[in-house]
């Protein structure tokens, strides 16, 4: 069977199927409505992953929780859970090392737990809270399956207990066991090939039934379109380094052409390997 580049596409509508047809649970839009309202996959997938009989009662997928700081900076989860017993899941999927940063996982693990009490309630009332990222690469480059992130006591090594959770999934891990099959799962295009009943079930409606097709095509189509516009304000952002490089325009108008101030401007421009004109403070 000849393979198809996606250059040599054509048609819009042939290229939203093709990027829908290559699409794997590590991609956010996919694997939120895969998840979405689906109690028995995401029960699935914790029970691997938190290796625990855990009972979810409530999934939702890109769900804003507001900072509650007026003008702080709000998260979207991919997935967010809540156990029988009250325990807050943030569940990521991650293809680059930015969405993975250490300090994201600590955000999402913050703003979850601003959420949990209301006034007057107890601080022991906190239930915990869970943030998960299911990383398509080996965030700490030891080989593990799963890296588990809680906070310690530094002098004497004791668990310090206070029932936040970080945990990493290595999703290049290839072992023969739950958590080798579930990766196995998310990194496959077609479901025929899902492993797990329940993930592959949800696939298949996305990509194979007329209405989850019809949906899903319309969100690749959204992403596209964001993709290429960014595309677009890099190659425009790169042509204005040039100019300034080359002193055809200043730094200040350069700044001004970027909408940024000159200070971004200038660390942004050297920060992407252009050199600035002599006699410019860095």
């Amino acid at each position: 069977m000849k393979k198809i580049e996606y250059s040599n596409i054509k048609t819009e509508g042939e290229r939203i199927n093709y990027l829908l047809d290559k699409m794997t649970l590590f991609d956010d839009d996919l694997m939120s409505r895969v998840f979405d309202k689906n109690i028995q996959a995401t029960q699935l997938i914790l029970r691997i992953i938190l290796q625990k009989d855990i009972k979810v009662i409530s999934a939702k997928g890109q769900e804003e929780f507001k900072n509650p700081i007026v003008g702080g900076r709000n998260i979207r989860l991919d997935v967010h859970a809540i156990d029988e017993n009250g325990h807050e899941i943030d569940i990521e999927v991650q293809c680059n090392s930015e969405g993975a940063n250490v300090r994201r996982a600590r955000f999402h693990s913050s703003v979850t737990d601003s959420r949990m009490l209301k006034e007057k309630q107890k601080f022991k009332e906190l239930k915990d809270s869970y943030v998960i990222f299911i990383y398509k690469h080996d965030k700490f480059r030891k080989g593990l399956p799963v890296y588990h992130v809680d906070r310690y006591i530094g002098e004497t090594g004791q668990l310090f207990g206070d029932g936040s959770h970080i945990i990493y999934v290595n999703g290049s891990y290839k072992g023969n066991d739950d958590i080798g099959r579930l990766m196995n799962d998310f990194n496959q295009p077609d479901s025929e090939n899902i492993y797990y009943r329940e993930l592959a079930e949800g696939v298949r409606h996305y990509k194979e039934t007329e209405g989850g097709r019809i949906e899903m095509c319309d969100l690749v189509k959204e992403y596209a379109e964001e993709k290429a516009a960014e595309a677009e304000k890099r190659g425009i952002l790169r042509m204005i380094f040039t100019y300034v490089q080359e002193g055809i325009l200043s730094e200040e108008k350069g700044a001004k052409d970027a909408d940024m101030s000159q200070s971004e401007f200038i660390k942004a421009m050297t920060a992407a390997g252009y050199k600035l004109p002599e006699g410019t403070k860095k």
